[in-house]
């Protein structure tokens, strides 16, 4: 969750020389050269069902290409730290995904961080009335990410532990580059860019931490605490978000970015906090 939330800012930083298809397109497609052999030694050959190949399509058309597209052309027009925030409110748009497509009952404290998720994200539009960076439009289309991100999220309960981890992902990567490439043609100049050793360094450590390392770090922690527990952690995505575009990109905070963070990080806890068995 340190390393999505660090990715934050280094996609922004990526967003200034590079376009946003090539950003994506080149992620996936390095992801699937790192993938493919990864899936042979980790999962061996595996048969995927045609319902689940097709249900990952959509994951990848919503979990990776909207969310990337969406991600990345926000960050054009707002702050790193003001669109970490607004990824905070994922655990609590999920859960109100899963109450509409899933039919999923939703708790109290569940409604009470959505209450708390739209708090923070007022905070966030009015901060931007005052000293921040960031446009209504940009904070918009990175909540438009975090909406592909929750379709996403409910999509991948339907096909839970039908197919390997590994191999889900590759056949994710592989759809979200054939999906990309066409998007990607008008743009195949930007690719000079990566003749800058720091281009192409950010855009090697987004595509392998964002699609490869933190893929393999989440799942070997759910084998050993309860996903409960694992999701508290993902506070730690706005929180890296904050720290790295404040000390490293010099984005300032206000008492309002404070406030919303706080609305936020109480949405994150009360959307994933462990039930009392």
């Amino acid at each position: 969750m340190a390393l999505v939330g660090a990715n934050v800012a280094v996609a922004k930083l990526l967003a200034e020389d590079l376009s946003v298809p090539m950003i994506a397109g080149l992620r996936c497609l390095i992801a699937c050269a790192v993938l493919w052999p990864l899936a042979r030694v980790i999962d061996g050959p595996v048969v995927v069902p045609r319902d689940v190949r097709k249900n990952l399509f959509w994951q990848a058309a919503f979990g990776t290409v909207l969310y990337n597209a969406a991600l990345l052309a926000g960050l054009r027009l707002t702050g790193a730290l003001e669109a970490g925030l607004v990824l905070a409110s994922l655990p609590a748009v999920i859960a109100l995904g899963g109450w509409i497509f899933l039919r999923e009952a939703l708790a109290p404290r569940q409604w009470a961080a959505v209450a708390l998720a739209a708090g923070g994200m007022g905070a966030i539009a009015l901060a931007r009335g005052g000293e921040s960076q960031g446009s209504l439009l940009g904070g918009a289309l990175v909540f438009a990410g975090v909406c592909g991100e929750a379709v996403y999220a409910v999509l991948a309960r339907r096909v839970a532990g039908r197919v390997p981890v590994v191999t889900a992902s590759l056949w994710m990567q592989v759809f979200s580059v054939a999906l990309l490439v066409p998007f990607c043609l008008p743009f195949l100049g930007d690719v000079l860019a990566l003749a800058h050793p720091r281009v192409a360094g950010l855009l090697m450590f987004h595509a392998l931490t964002a699609s490869v390392v933190c893929l393999l770090l989440w799942y070997a922690g759910l084998k050993r605490v309860e996903a409960g527990v694992a999701g508290i952690f993902t506070a730690f995505l706005p929180g890296t978000a904050a720290a790295v575009a404040i000390f490293a990109l010099g984005e300032h905070a206000t008492a309002v970015h404070a406030a919303g963070f706080g609305l936020l990080l109480g949405s994150v806890l009360l959307a994933t906090w462990p039930r009392r068995r």
